[in-house]
């Protein structure tokens, strides 16, 4: 990608790739649909995709978890997002790449990512896919908030983080 992107809309959708592939990445606040996104990332050569699902859980160290919030840096989410599409390309012979994260309230079960990988065969998805959600967890600004059964709540930060010295926005 050349240049830089100034609104979101620039940065939902960058293709072609690759040869007849797709990279198509977003940050919204609507529920996910994990068919309409495996259906973007299908196409008619691709012998595989495969998904990552991250959905929220009841619980977290012995405590009951009502929903999830997340914030994010929007146009440097895209930017990263992207980046990442670059790196899966550069190590897999991979179609389509779609990566949506949600943000806002995300409840018990509902999905707060999905990431979607075609390929001609299933190691290359596979592995691509794993390596995604890896990489978007280091890298990408997005905040975690887990809210509680007692009400009380507590910013996450990823494990996998690289900008570690960074702090959740003040709410």
């Amino acid at each position: 990608m050349s240049g830089e992107c100034n609104t979101a809309a620039e940065l939902d959708t960058v293709g072609p790739a690759a040869e007849g592939g797709q990279d198509h990445v977003d940050v919204v606040e609507d529920k996910l649909s994990v068919e309409a996104i495996t259906a973007q990332a299908t196409s008619p050569t691709s012998g595989a995709v495969a998904l990552f699902v991250g959905t929220t859980r009841n619980n977290f160290d012995g405590k009951s978890v009502l929903r999830l919030e997340y914030e994010a840096y929007m146009p440097m989410a895209k930017k990263k997002m992207l980046e990442t599409c670059e790196l899966v390309r550069s190590k897999w012979e991979v179609e389509n790449i779609v990566m949506i994260h949600r943000i806002g309230v995300v409840p018990v079960q509902e999905a707060s990512i999905v990431i979607a990988v075609s390929s001609p065969h299933r190691k290359e998805a596979l592995e691509a896919v794993h390596f995604a959600i890896d990489h978007v967890k280091a890298t990408v600004p997005v905040w975690k908030k887990e809210i509680y059964g007692d009400e009380s709540s507590s910013w996450k930060q990823n494990q996998e983080c690289k900008w570690s010295g960074a702090h959740p926005p003040a709410s």
